[in-house]
């Protein structure tokens, strides 16, 4: 399983989320103590937003651990608002296009669960998408199939109502294993964040208090390592966390066999 940190507020170095904390992404990359796998070594990405509309990207393949880039990158970029995701692996070959966030316009999305039958409905879901989404692919995971779905149930005009229709096209699970899906993404003015199981419990997923320069963080893992400073999201619930607080809207959760 992957894990994700992003933040909104006063401007501040990528560091300060990434690096410095006592539990920072960089930290959970060889130490993560809420996920299957401690290590999450395959590949890394940060995808924050400054003037332009679109947000900037850097990804690589290497371990984030092993990239002397990233520290540098972290401390010398600022920004007010920004996702960053390290990954482990479970569906896709690791290569650059592969790893997150996945950026689209003015969004920006990355994920951490898997779809475990996949491979039997992925050409499915790619014949769903239209012409311009189905272009806009480069890599092989249901991580960015999800995000491209998304997109094509309206997220930009309404995020509740996309994650229900996403989780209708996607259907039930299989034999292979539950559908987990908790996913952090952006239009560069709020995060959202939800968890979303077919059964049993999503991949952890946390809210800030107010930090103490005044903004605010989801996160996959406490960044100060102790959990009363955080607030657990519930399940089949979008939240939505602005500078100035946090709102939460639950939605259905419920699929139905697609025909």
């Amino acid at each position: 399983m992957c894990r994700i940190a992003a933040y909104t507020g006063p401007a501040i170095p990528l560091e300060n989320i990434i690096i410095r904390p006592e539990h920072s992404l960089l930290q959970q990359s060889q130490h993560a103590s809420e996920a299957k796998l401690a290590v999450n070594g395959d590949g890394f990405g940060i995808a924050w937003y400054g003037e332009d509309e679109k947000p900037g990207l850097y990804r690589d393949v290497l371990p984030a651990w092993a990239d002397d880039n990233l520290t540098n990158l972290c401390r010398m970029v600022h920004a007010e608002h920004f996702i960053a995701h390290i990954r482990a692996s479970t569906v896709g070959e690791t290569n650059r296009a592969n790893c997150h966030p996945f950026t689209h316009g003015r969004w920006s999305f990355c994920h951490n669960g898997q779809i475990p039958h996949f491979r039997a409905i992925r050409r499915r879901l790619a014949a769903a998408l239209p012409d311009d989404l189905y272009d806009a692919r480069r890599g092989t995971t249901d991580s960015e199939m999800v995000f491209l779905l998304l997109l094509s149930h309206w997220l930009d005009a309404d995020p509740l109502a996309a994650i229900d229709a996403t989780l209708t096209e996607i259907g039930p699970a299989a034999e292979e294993g539950p559908i987990k899906l908790t996913c952090v993404f952006s239009d560069g003015e709020t995060l959202y964040g939800f968890r979303y199981a077919s059964s049993g419990p999503a991949p952890t997923l946390y809210a800030s208090g107010v930090l103490d320069n005044g903004g605010r963080a989801l996160a996959s893992e406490p960044l100060c390592g102790r959990a009363p400073h955080w607030t657990l999201l519930p399940q089949n619930t979008l939240c939505a966390l602005t500078a100035t607080g946090l709102s939460q809207t639950p939605f259905n959760g419920e699929v139905d066999q697609v025909a």
